[in-house]
């Protein structure tokens, strides 16, 4: 048996082998991640777009829902959060300083990362990590917004499509009915026959 060629990390051109691969693909990432949960005890979620936007997810145990709960808790949304409404609850003034400050910080964190002139203190460093992770607090939020109201788009398109896929077939085997009972009605004779018999009045 000849060994197998290996495959090139390039989009396939091809739109029927694309198709066939991500099929191919697909089944097989589901497969070894059902296959990982159970061997291993592990909790997964696995989202999966199309290119034509069709979703295939996948929760091994509990709900996707959850999942990503957990997910958050465990990048210390949960934490970051109560921070921000910590924030949020400052007086006016406070937080307008406080504002300044962060601004001054994140200028001096971009200069600093982009390798710019000057250092950054300990408490300045730590003060980036929190404002840092409480953006990252609201991209991952927004991102799990829409990736919920793109699921629930999904949804409802799939429950529109099944409603009127359901509807097509009804009048399809109404139609099919009516022909039967008409071909059936063409097809059978009754023939007329009068007696050869004189009536008399």
């Amino acid at each position: 048996m000849a060994p197998r060629g290996k495959v090139q990390m390039k989009r396939i051109e091809n739109p029927v082998h694309r198709q066939v691969t991500f099929c191919k693909r697909r089944a097989g990432l589901l497969k070894k991640a059902k296959e990982l949960s159970v061997l291993c005890d592990a909790e997964i979620g696995l989202f999966i777009f199309s290119a034509h936007g069709k979703l295939y997810e996948l929760a091994t145990k509990g709900s996707m829902q959850g999942l990503i709960e957990r997910y958050l808790k465990s990048t210390k949304g949960v934490e970051v959060a109560e921070e921000a409404k910590d924030i949020q609850a400052l007086d006016p003034k406070e937080e307008i300083n406080m504002l300044k400050n962060e601004i001054d910080v994140l200028q001096k964190g971009l200069s600093y990362m982009y390798g710019g002139a000057g250092t950054m203190t300990l408490d300045e460093l730590h003060s980036l990590e929190k404002y840092l992770e409480i953006w990252m607090y609201h991209i991952r939020s927004a991102k799990m917004d829409i990736m919920f109201q793109e699921i629930q788009l999904l949804k409802n398109k799939e429950g529109i499509l099944e409603a009127a896929n359901k509807h097509l077939q009804d009048k399809i085997d109404e139609q099919y009915t009516v022909t039967n009972m008409t071909q059936n009605l063409t097809d059978f004779q009754c023939p007329l026959t009068v007696q050869n018999e004189i009536f008399q009045f």
